[in-house]
């Protein structure tokens, strides 16, 4: 029986305790589990595995493939940090805020060990990030300067307004995730650098727990909320999901400045071309589904996912893989 199928026939409760189980039975450690010293995993200048694949819209683009080999090794190299820097960043933020909600969370609670796990993860995965950072010898912002000056604040929906905190780390868990599965799917046949290979594996392996807790959170929550919070999510669950995929996926202003990328190049690359509007739709299938599961999709709604171009059709099953364009 997969994880999945379990999870779908237990109670809320028995599905925590399956993910705190198996966050006991598989787990990672970001200095046990990474060969960080191993020469083959060494980060060599001129090495042609950090030319970013196609399946980035950047590495992608005419204007990347038009470079030569070598400012496409650096700014792939760069790019990856960056993705690094932003993922920490983001965990930061979710670790704060779970201990925010946990302050007020009732003795016994099953979710007090699954998430006290998460925290664990999240821990490493920062540890992982930061040294892949270092390890670099790129000295990125990570994620835009407005979104790192909210660190302080964004932790306290996680006691005020825990169904709006969850759907924020949701937002951002659900790109990274897909955006590292489309860059290993494209690397099967080989020529991706092992350790960030490696660092995408253990994220993605422990990330799916992370993503499958805030799913069944909202789900839960969102029946039981007072009407007028239930109001408030429904219109910011689809808003916040738009704005944190651009922080997320997105190649902020001070990387695009610090590597020479032309800021048209970006609006056109991540805004404007028909694919990367179907990539923008493909990201949130999932959350789409959870929408509709939980009551927060109406027509009003539905209104909103359209002015913000993230509508589309619900994914029939979790990480359904998104349809080719026709």
């Amino acid at each position: 029986m997969t994880t999945a199928h379990m999870l779908a026939t237990q109670t809320y409760e028995e599905r925590l305790q399956t993910l705190s189980e198996g966050s006991v039975r598989v787990n990672f450690n970001a200095f046990r589990d990474i060969p960080w010293d191993d020469p083959a995993y060494a980060i060599i200048p001129n090495d042609p595995r950090w030319v970013l694949p196609e399946v980035d819209p950047l590495g992608g683009s005419d204007w990347y493939q038009s470079l030569p080999l070598d400012r496409q090794i650096e700014i792939g190299l760069g790019r990856m940090a960056n993705i690094c820097k932003v993922g920490w960043q983001f965990e930061n933020i979710l670790i704060k805020g779970v201990l925010e909600y946990l302050m007020d969370v009732r003795n016994g609670s099953a979710e007090f060990r699954y998430l006290m796990h998460e925290i664990t993860e999240e821990t490493h995965h920062i540890q992982m990030f930061q040294e892949f950072v270092n390890r670099s010898g790129t000295n990125v912002a990570g994620s835009p300067w407005w979104f790192r000056g909210l660190q302080s604040i964004l932790p306290v929906f996680g006691r005020l307004l825990p169904e709006v905190f969850f759907t924020g780390i949701l937002a951002g868990e659900e790109p990274i995730d897909h955006l590292q599965k489309s860059i290993l799917r494209a690397s099967e046949a080989g020529g991706m650098h092992p350790l960030i290979e490696r660092i995408m594996q253990i994220h993605i392996a422990e990330e799916a727990r992370h993503i499958s807790f805030a799913h069944e959170f909202i789900a839960r929550k969102a029946h039981k909320l007072p009407r007028w919070r239930r109001v408030l999510l429904r219109y910011l669950y689809p808003l916040t999901m738009r704005i944190l995929a651009g922080v997320i996926a997105t190649p902020s202003r001070g990387f695009c400045k610090q590597y020479g990328i032309p800021r048209t190049v970006i609006k056109d690359l991540y805004y404007r071309k028909p694919e990367s509007k179907k990539m923008l739709k493909d990201l949130f299938a999932d959350v789409r589904t959870l929408a509709e599961d939980s009551g927060l999709m109406t027509p009003g709604t539905r209104a909103v996912w359209r002015a913000l171009e993230i509508d589309g059709r619900p994914a029939r099953y979790r990480s359904e893989p998104a349809p080719k364009a026709a």
